[in-house]
Parts: C-alpha cells; sequence; structure tokens
C-alpha cells in the first residue's frame, strides 16, 4: 500500500536545525558529548554552534573532535539523523504490536517528522516485513470472526479507520466463507439468546438488535434467528413430551 501524504521539504527543517550557521566556511567540531537522559544521541559542538545526532550517525559521518563540515555537508547529516530518528521511532512503535502503514504514518507525524521522511520510513518498514498490511488485515478479520464474533460489515469498517485499501479489505472479507460468519453470528446469537427472560418475540427483537450491532447483515441475522427460534420450539415441545404432570 503507498500513502499518499502532503509534501513538507525537509530543508524546512534543515533550516531550522542550521539556521545560526555560517554558510561558507568550515566548522570544526571542538567537543563531543552524550546527551542526558538519551543514551544513543549527542551533541556535537562547533565551538559557539551545536546540533545533535544519533550515535548511529554520527559514526557513520566520522563526527570527531578535529573534524571539518561545510554547512552543506550538515544538511545532509541532519537529513540522515532525522530519517534514523524516524526508523528507530517506527521500530519501537511496532514493538507493541503490528501496525498498518496508515497508522504508522500517524504515529511519526505525531513525532513531528517530516512528510517525505514519513513517506521513506513507511516504505523501507514494508520492504524489510516489519509492515505488511495484508498480513494485517487478514490475521485481523480472523481474529475479530473467530474470538469476538464480530461480522463483515464490522470488520470493513474497523479495517477502513485503520487505513487499509478497500480492494484489500474486499479481497480480505471474501476469504471468510459464508459458513464461517454463519457459524459465528449463531455462537454469539446463542448467547445472548439463553440470557435473555421473556417469551419468544422479545427474545427475538432483542437478539436480532445485538447481531446487528456486532455488524452481521440483515440477512444473516434472519436466517440464524429462525435457527434459534426452531430450537427453543423443538426444547419446548420436548419439555411437553416429558412433563411429569
Amino acid at each position: 500500500m503507498v500513502i499518499q501524504l502532503n509534501p513538507e521539504p525537509e530543508e524546512e527543517q534543515e533550516g531550522h536545525v542550521l539556521s545560526d550557521f555560517p554558510d561558507h566556511e568550515q566548522l570544526e567540531i571542538t567537543r563531543v558529548e552524550r546527551q542526558k537522559k538519551s543514551d544513543h544521541r549527542y551533541i556535537i559542538h562547533f565551538g559557539p554552534y551545536n546540533m545533535t545526532v544519533h550515535e548511529d550517525v554520527m559514526i557513520k559521518f566520522r563526527m570527531i573532535t578535529g573534524s571539518r563540515f561545510m554547512k552543506s555537508d550538515l544538511e545532509e547529516i541532519v537529513l540522515a539523523d532525522e530519517r534514523q530518528r524516524a526508523y528507530v521511532e517506527g521500530l519501537r512503535y511496532l514493538g507493541h504490536k503490528p501496525r498498518t502503514s496508515l497508522e504508522m504514518a500517524r504515529r511519526l507525524r505525531q513525532k513531528e517528522i517530516g512528510e517525505t521522511i514519513i513517506s521513506e520510513t513507511v516504505q523501507r518498514l514494508q520492504q524489510e516485513r516489519y509492515i505488511d498490511d495484508t498480513l494485517y488485515a487478514q490475521q485481523w478479520a480472523e481474529q475479530r470472526m473467530t474470538n469476538q464474533r464480530k461480522g463483515k460489515m464490522w470488520i470493513r469498517q474497523e479495517l477502513r479507520e485503520k487505513g487499509i485499501d478497500k480492494s484489500l479489505i474486499t479481497e480480505t472479507l471474501d476469504n471468510i466463507s459464508p459458513e464461517q460468519e454463519k457459524q459465528s453470528a449463531l455462537e454469539s446469537a446463542r448467547k445472548k439468546w439463553n440470557l435473555i427472560r421473556g417469551e419468544v418475540p422479545d427474545k427475538r427483537r432483542k437478539t436480532g438488535a445485538y447481531l446487528m450491532r456486532r455488524g452481521f447483515s440483515g440477512e444473516l441475522v434472519r436466517q440464524v434467528l429462525q435457527i434459534l427460534v426452531q430450537e427453543e420450539n423443538f426444547q419446548g415441545d420436548e419439555d411437553e413430551m416429558y412433563d411429569p404432570d
């Protein structure tokens, strides 16, 4: 899935970080110190100027005391650092549970990462199979249908909210057989039916409304209620047959 994002040139971020740095002179690193409360970020001092970078970026660009850089070099480093920050944040976010491409983009946007780098990061995580919207949709639908007893309409809406492509949602739901959904609806309905006190019409009305709220279609609800009414009638006939009075 390709996410369409609003372009936001990273040059604005570079300009903000390096706004006080002189444009046309070499800058020599005078001191490197670890940033407080961060194990992997360092403050790089260029005399009166300073910037912070991730440890991996610092090593990659050999940012050690005595090294010299032009402002244009530092602009490249700022972008590299932003990419690294986005990637690390993405992995951290995935550490809790799987995410969709859209969920990841929203998370990185909350961290005030530029849109172009968000797009690059999401694509990298997809290529490395940390994000897989197809697998996510399949597992989500199966879990909601099997464990939560939700209907296809409910699952469709949830997947839409998570940014799954419409064609992928359709494909995912098509893989759920009518028998699977009917069994899920029947098990959920039977549990609800047995909790309701009252006559059959009342149980039918309340159970039907319950199934509709859980995302089952009207036709499927009708079929399930018909089965439950038949079971109720059969149980009643059986009770009369063996009534000791």
